[in-house]
């Protein structure tokens, strides 16, 4: 249920609203916005009825229901689109974000060539996994603390914010202490105690969907961050397991819209896992920024021929310098079209 609040209401009337909502079995999430403020009235076991009730109380302006299963980040519980803050770098409400990297941290040297290359380009964040789970137990498994150190280090000489991938709960502590952003890859999008666990952090989080996983489900283990307490969440399409095999995975590009119109969630899309080759990487994040998205995530390598993990997917940076170059002008064409639309 969402309890909407009067325009006037004092502090001692939510307050007193919060602890009505707790005191009959559910979790009350206030969320004060700039003319009115609203009660997200969460779990309970009777059904909702006895919510009903809260209409009666003084301060409340009205109660609405919320029909889907992922109450939290359903657009009924929040109409506006939720931007998600990591330092100066906002993503979501309008703007277009790119993070870019290579896909596994392997030393110093390549992690800071490619960071330098990643702000040289005008891209806002880098990515690098530190901890890589890998189909093959045989494969590199990442620095793991190294790793992290090298992504601290790239952050200090380029003030890029960083985002890397969380494996195992227990990490929880070492990974946020040296990253901006945490990242949940596509085999953990159901670790729920993963998920519970990070909900509890205060570190954003990007929560890619999985290769087998639903919207729907999707959105119910952001759930499952935002019912922990963590608001701060973005979501990734990296396409989804077809039978097709062309292509690495099968990008689901109609996702982007779909997500807007269910979640006030931003979303973005990462071309390079969607594919499994660099050529198709260009094409796809025109189609994201065209379709709406707010941002991407792509892998870049100095040297891609000689990556540890992903090379054939990897951009060269002059590539990499040519798609940010034509998502600016693709961003101001867009930008002037609708000026002269409105």
């Amino acid at each position: 249920m969402i309890i909407v609040m009067k325009r006037n209401a004092t502090e001692r009337q939510i307050d007193h609203v919060v602890d009505w909502v707790e005191s009959i079995g559910y979790r009350a999430y206030p969320s004060r916005g700039t003319e009115q403020t609203v009660v997200k009235a969460i779990g309970g076991e009777r059904g909702g009825e006895e919510l009903k009730y809260l209409a009666a109380l003084s301060g409340v302006d009205k109660v609405v229901p919320i029909r889907k299963p992922y109450k939290l980040s359903s657009r009924e519980a929040k109409e506006e689109d939720t931007v998600v803050q990591v330092g100066n770098v906002s993503i979501g409400g309008g703007s277009f974000t790119v993070m870019a990297g290579p896909c596994s941290v392997e030393s110093e040297q390549q992690l800071l060539e490619s960071a330098y290359i990643v702000k040289k380009a005008g891209a806002s964040i880098l990515r690098g996994g530190a901890f890589k789970p890998r189909t093959s137990p045989y494969s590199f498994q990442g620095l793991e603390e190294d790793g992290l150190k090298l992504l601290a280090k790239a952050r200090e000489k380029t003030g890029l914010p960083v985002v890397t991938e969380i494996v195992n709960p227990e990490d929880l502590d070492l990974v946020e202490s040296y990253t901006d952003i945490l990242q949940v890859g596509a085999r953990n999008v159901q670790n729920f105690a993963l998920l519970k666990k990070i909900g509890r952090s205060r570190v954003p989080v990007l929560l890619k969907r999985g290769m087998m996983t639903t919207i729907e489900e999707l959105l119910m283990s952001a759930e499952y961050i935002l019912s922990a307490g963590n608001d701060q969440v973005i979501l990734c399409e990296r396409g989804i397991r077809t039978f097709e095999t062309a292509t690495r995975n099968t990008l689901d590009i109609s996702a982007v819209p779909v997500l807007k119109e269910l979640t006030h969630l931003p979303v973005i899309i990462d071309p390079s896992h969607a594919t499994g080759h660099w050529k198709y990487v260009l094409p796809l994040s025109r189609a994201a920024l065209a379709v709406g998205a707010d941002g991407l995530i792509v892998e870049m390598h100095p040297q891609p021929e000689k990556a540890f993990c992903d090379g054939a997917q990897s951009l060269k940076p002059e590539t990499f310098y040519e798609l940010m170059d034509e998502l600016r002008r693709m961003e101001y064409v867009m930008s002037a079209t609708a000026k002269v639309l409105v």
